[in-house]
């Protein structure tokens, strides 16, 4: 493999020249320049990454951890990054927890022994533990969808939106609401969604009923045998007129099961979930949603770890994303 040495003798220029014509920087006469790309060009020769890491200091990785890499959340919010960060010459390297918390510290440190310049976490459970990490980590780091103190994050607000998804289920006429979450270790979906619905309810003084909250998974099957329990196992033989589901995919489920026992939607009972996923659209009858800016999310994470491997320093700044609300067949 040439070095940058021999190829400056082959160019009959110095090192230094060969150097700033690689990496576009400082002064080169024409006729210089054009002495080495024509050696560059007859060679082929390719610059060493490492090489040039040692130089700059910088890998130009950018390490990302997501909870699964098969969503559309996952999947819009990296399109994002990506579209920010490889027009700066940054590369991703993509992990995924499958959802397992303990493998958010387990690749935090994995990252950083691979020498990226900065780690984005599409966080999840934040425990003492994570926090922990993150301080301690000497390197840029943006999380995005959980505000954890004194970290830089992007977020949503989770709590504002499930309060208007329920507030527009109630102005259609439903009053006896049940609702369908995640393990509140999830702040963001399971915690701040499900004060947003209990603050709806209370707002318009209606009563929330203890068996008709059910915890479950963040998949399809989880909100079939959620909405079935709620359904066959209700102290009272009162059944909701409605049901709130954090996630579309949970949502989805709980219509499965509806459908298949022989309930009209929404003429028996109404069904909401959040995220907008592309499905959701589609499903009979469409399923009302709640849409969050996910590629903005990406691109807005970007910025935040580029300005602090530029200024080489980390930040708690704090950017908080807005929603959209979608009324559709389903309510």
């Amino acid at each position: 493999m040439l070095t940058i040495k021999e190829i400056a003798e082959m160019a009959n220029v110095s090192r230094a020249t060969v150097s700033r014509v690689l990496n576009a920087s400082g002064y080169v006469s024409e006729a210089a320049r054009k002495r080495v790309l024509e050696v560059v060009e007859k060679t082929g020769y390719v610059p060493s990454q490492h090489a040039k890491s040692l130089r700059t200091k910088q890998t130009k990785v950018i390490g990302v951890i997501l909870p699964k890499i098969s969503t559309e959340t996952s999947s819009r919010i990296v399109d994002g990054m990506n579209d920010v960060f490889s027009k700066q010459g940054f590369q991703i390297l993509l992990t995924t927890t499958n959802l397992e918390p303990e493998k958010e510290i387990e690749y935090i440190r994995l990252l950083k022994s691979r020498q990226v310049d900065g780690i984005v976490l599409f966080a999840t459970n934040i425990n003492a533990e994570l926090i922990t990490e993150i301080e301690q980590l000497q390197l840029p780091f943006v999380a995005i969808g959980q505000d954890i103190p004194g970290v830089c994050s992007v977020t949503y607000e989770d709590f504002q939106s499930s309060k208007t998804m329920v507030k527009a289920i109630i102005e259609k006429g439903y009053k006896n609401i049940a609702f369908i979450g995640v393990d509140e270790s999830d702040r963001a979906v399971g915690l701040d969604r499900k004060q947003g619905f209990l603050k709806s309810m209370e707002e318009h003084n209606l009563v929330v009923r203890k068996e008709w909250v059910k915890t479950t998974n963040f998949d399809i099957p989880s909100g079939y045998e959620a909405m079935k329990i709620i359904m066959e196992h209700s102290e009272t033989k009162e059944i909701p007129d409605a049901v709130f589901a954090v996630t579309d995919r949970i949502a989805i489920g709980a219509m499965q099961y509806l459908k298949e026992v022989g309930y009209k939607i929404p003429d028996q009972i109404a069904v909401s979930g959040m995220g907008a996923a592309d499905i959701s659209q589609y499903v009979q009858p469409a399923l009302t949603t709640i849409e969050y800016e996910n590629q903005r999310a990406g691109k807005e994470a970007a910025l935040l770890l580029l300005d602090q491997i530029v200024k080489n320093e980390r930040n708690d700044k704090k950017v908080i994303l807005g929603y959209r609300l979608i009324i559709r067949d389903s309510i």
